[in-house]
């Protein structure tokens, strides 16, 4: 039995900055979108409200312990921080700078770099989006210099670890021309700094299925949940390998104690949408490949990205923390029977403008971090 590292994906665009308030307006955080959602259809849970009103500062420390001792307490091993970095140029750096520099913090944690450009795709719903920064991944001595700022947070004993190389996550790796030449300069220089060197693991469910590129460099591959079942299901279907996979089994339902009301995808308005349970399903009949790199699982507690996107968005339905217990159980025994790894992926700590986050809110109170909680006892 192994023991399980519950691992989330962290978002730290909970403080201005000035480039936030250059493209989106004066004091612009994500609690914008969210205290700005509007239902769209009967039922619609929106907006999302964080429990007390506790619509947090992330410039503030005392934020950042009450937000790791939270997860500490309900079993979260650490971490996966979002890491914006074009060219020398950061973006919403201050929290894990904050994190490095308090370590009486007790938290685990690693650094998702984030590699997309950032547009205006929120609001460009009749035209093509507009780049507001981009990255230049040809500059080899930007390599160097982005290595050099990321050692002091590999070389913090809190820093999660894999046989002692510091685990580093790139989100959309084959974005990069020459990946390998860059990750083996990394390499060389953790070497040079006393490390054994490096654990790569790509992020993006996108990436997992392009096959132009070469993976040779990365230990792991995220299924990054709900996109890689969806993604997964969708090319066997294609393919004519699952063409009634989503049937429901009579087994299933009454577990669940699903209503057929519940079952059939609909679309309301423009809201695209989608079964909770159905994609739950498609997540545990997942089972990773034998070749590299070795696929970490990754569960997924809700998505609803309509407080950005609005009418463009796309909802699931069906949620409840409940559910959510059950499906996490069974996904720890997957991960300690299928995979060749004890960490766990979780979208996410604090996607609230997704709808993806454990911490506390108005209707789910801490149910989400009590089901996790709960599977891991």
């Amino acid at each position: 039995m192994k023991d399980i590292k519950v691992i989330p994906v962290y978002l730290p665009q909970f403080h201005a900055i000035p480039e936030n308030d250059e493209w989106w307006g004066k004091g612009f955080t994500e609690w914008v979108n969210v205290k700005g959602a509007k239902p769209l259809f009967e039922g619609h849970n929106q907006p999302r409200v964080p429990l007390n009103d506790n619509y947090y500062n992330l410039l503030d420390v005392e934020t950042l312990k009450w937000q790791c001792k939270l997860a500490k307490d309900h079993g979260i091993y650490g971490f996966c921080m979002y890491h914006y970095w074009f060219n020398g140029h950061l973006l919403l750096e201050k929290p894990m700078e904050m994190l490095l520099a308090h370590p009486e913090i007790d938290i685990k944690y690693c650094i998702s770099w984030a590699n997309h450009d950032w547009t205006d795709g929120w609001k460009a719903s009749n035209r093509a989006p507009k780049i507001l920064i981009a990255h230049d991944f040809d500059d080899e001595q930007d390599w160097v210099n982005h290595f050099n700022y990321m050692l002091p947070f590999f070389k913090d004993p809190r820093y999660m670890r894999e046989n002692n190389k510091p685990i580093m996550i790139i989100y959309i790796p084959n974005l990069i021309r020459k990946l390998n030449k860059m990750l083996d300069c990394w390499t060389r220089m953790a070497k040079e700094a006393e490390l054994e060197g490096l654990t790569y693991i790509y992020q993006s469910a996108a990436s997992s299925f392009d096959q132009s590129w070469d993976r040779s460099r990365f230990d792991y591959a995220v299924e990054m949940n709900p996109g890689y079942a969806n993604t997964y299901f969708q090319n066997k279907r294609n393919m004519g390998m699952f063409p009634k996979f989503m049937k429901y089994s009579r087994e299933f339902k009454r577990m669940l104690g699903i209503r057929r009301s519940l079952l059939p995808q609909k679309k309301i308005k423009e809201v695209a949408k989608a079964d909770y349970d159905e994609t739950w399903q498609r997540i545990l009949q997942l089972r990773p490949q034998n070749n590299s790199p070795k696929m970490i699982p990754c569960a997924f507690t809700d998505w609803d990205n309509t407080p950005r996107h609005k009418e463009r968005g796309y909802v699931y339905l069906g949620v409840t923390s409940e559910k959510f217990g059950i499906y996490f159980r069974k996904l720890v025994e997957n991960t300690r029977t299928y995979y060749k790894t004890d960490m766990i992926f979780v979208f996410a700590w604090n996607e609230w403008a997704e709808g993806g986050y454990l911490e506390p809110d108005e209707k789910y109170k801490y149910g989400f971090l009590e089901a996790i909680k709960d599977a891991l006892e």
